[in-house]
């Protein structure tokens, strides 16, 4: 899970330790991402972009429609916010599914993500108004009728976004279960922040480190806690 750049599959790891259970492959991996995210991590701060992206995922175990095809391709909304370095560059990053983006669900992704006293960017949305009231210096960059794309305006989270939807195409093949994918946004969190480590055995340690601390979880409590 650690040796290769882009991670692996449960299919993957099925075949690589000669498993006889996909089952057993998944549930493994699934408790590595648990003990990916540490309880006392601190938030991002400094100039930190923020937005929404829709992510398209394939459930495999959806049944096949009365006409014969899996209807089974969904669009599931998850917020973003990326440290913006200066002069340039990305630090750390946070994700989460999220229902919409409301300022109900996007406000306490803000909070729980990012330091107070921190500059939050975003774009024109009417959510984020209240960011200055919770202590945050809102920076709001209206993207309707703006010369300048948004993706130039707002690199980071448009970078991070696409470099999110390449990884669950290439390394999941876009098969994510909607439940279960915030499991799979820890994985990524945990490896895009620490991309820049030189060491491949650094990575193995980190995440062995952080297993052993983690309370130990079945099948069953990962798929009735998504449930």
């Amino acid at each position: 899970m650690t040796n290769q750049k882009q991670g692996v599959s449960a299919l993957g790891l099925q075949r690589v330790l000669g498993l006889g259970s996909y089952q057993t492959a998944w549930t493994m991996l699934h408790r590595f991402r648990r003990a990916m995210v540490r309880p006392d991590r601190d938030r991002l701060k400094g100039l930190v972009e923020v937005d929404e992206a829709y992510l398209a995922i394939t459930d495999r175990d959806q049944p096949i429609s009365a006409l014969g095809r899996k209807n089974n391709t969904s669009k599931v909304l998850i917020a973003l916010a990326v440290e913006i370095l200066q002069p340039k560059g990305f630090g750390r990053i946070r994700l989460r599914r999220i229902a919409n983006d409301s300022a109900e669900c996007v406000l306490p992704f803000v909070q729980a993500s990012i330091e107070p006293g921190s500059i939050v960017r975003t774009d024109g949305s009417a959510a984020y108004r209240s960011l200055r009231e919770l202590r945050y210096d809102h920076e709001r960059t209206v993207m309707l009728g703006s010369d300048t794309p948004a993706h130039v305006s707002m690199a980071g989270v448009h970078r991070v976004a696409a470099l999110l939807k390449r990884w669950i195409l290439g390394t999941h093949h876009g098969s994510v279960q909607p439940e279960h994918l915030d499991a799979y946004l820890d994985e990524f969190v945990f490896r895009f922040n620490r991309r820049s480590s030189a060491s491949r055995g650094m990575l193995f340690y980190r995440l062995l480190q952080q297993a052993v601390a983690t309370d130990p979880v079945t099948y069953a409590d990962i798929t009735q806690s998504a449930a």
